[in-house]
């Protein structure tokens, strides 16, 4: 019989909107717990230690109910932390959230936007140390000169042209970790360090941008202990051309895909 490792189960897209007189604090969130305590529920259909995703949803909620805070980080904590205390055969929970953004326009009044958004991760072990990231994902971002893409390897399977100076449309996810948890880099600053970058350096490869927008970001806020970053390359297929302009359309799969990781 083949042994069951590495077992996790939970809920997400558990959508958290928190009123608060006029201040709206939104998140989805995904729990999982695990891994010893719960083998028997895979191998022998033995739930008596298992807690219902129903339940753990609930648990999401009330939680929320009861933070105060600002950070979908520290809501991450205040769950997981609770939530082992809770159920002491849970060996590990991780959790991850993202932000639903809104911007106030007036009062009361909240526009929800579809924009880029913040991320946080957090892992609490029992007995170990929690782990944390946070990130920003769906970052979409287009220059209309200043990128090339040439010299790379030419053998019977090209027929992509070099390009020396072309539009750039990338899509970008960044996650970073802190060192210190209780003074973390404030998100938005890291997004308008990588947009400066990214309109500023003119790179031979996505390769080539993603790094120097590491380095950069290390570099500015002491507070980084790493930086990780995905990208495609979501460069526009050209639809007609004349003299004065050109019309694009949007790029069919498959994507280009580039990831890096920086370390201080």
């Amino acid at each position: 019989m083949a042994d069951a490792l590495g077992t996790l189960y939970g809920k997400e897209a558990v959508s958290v909107y928190r009123t608060d007189g006029d201040r709206l604090f939104a998140a989805e969130v995904r729990l999982v717990i695990g891994e010893e305590g719960f083998v028997p529920s895979y191998t022998e259909g033995d739930n008596s230690l298992v807690v219902a995703t129903d339940s753990m949803k609930n648990f999401i909620h009330k939680t929320s109910l009861e933070y105060e805070g600002e950070s979908l980080e520290d809501l991450l904590r205040e769950i997981g932390t609770r939530f082992v205390a809770r159920y002491d055969h849970v060996d590990v929970a991780e959790l991850r959230a993202r932000e639903l953004a809104f911007v106030r326009r007036s009062g009361v009044v909240h526009q929800r936007l579809y924009d880029d958004y913040a991320t946080a991760w957090v892992r609490l072990p029992r007995g170990s140390e929690i782990a944390e990231r946070s990130g920003r994902k769906s970052l979409h971002l287009v220059k209309l000169a200043g990128s090339s893409f040439a010299d790379f390897v030419r053998d019977e399977h090209t027929t992509l042209p070099d390009a020396y100076d072309r539009p750039l449309f990338i899509h970008l996810d960044v996650e970073w970790r802190n060192e210190d948890v209780t003074s973390r880099v404030d998100g938005l600053a890291i997004r308008e360090s990588l947009v400066e970058t990214f309109a500023s350096f003119e790179s031979a490869s996505i390769q080539h941008l993603v790094h120097e927008m590491g380095t950069r970001a290390l570099e500015q806020f002491p507070g980084l202990g790493s930086i990780s970053f995905g990208a495609q390359n979501r460069l526009w297929d050209t639809a007609q051309t004349s003299d004065a302009a050109t019309v694009y359309t949007d790029a069919r799969p498959p994507f280009g895909v580039i990831e890096l990781t920086l370390e201080r």
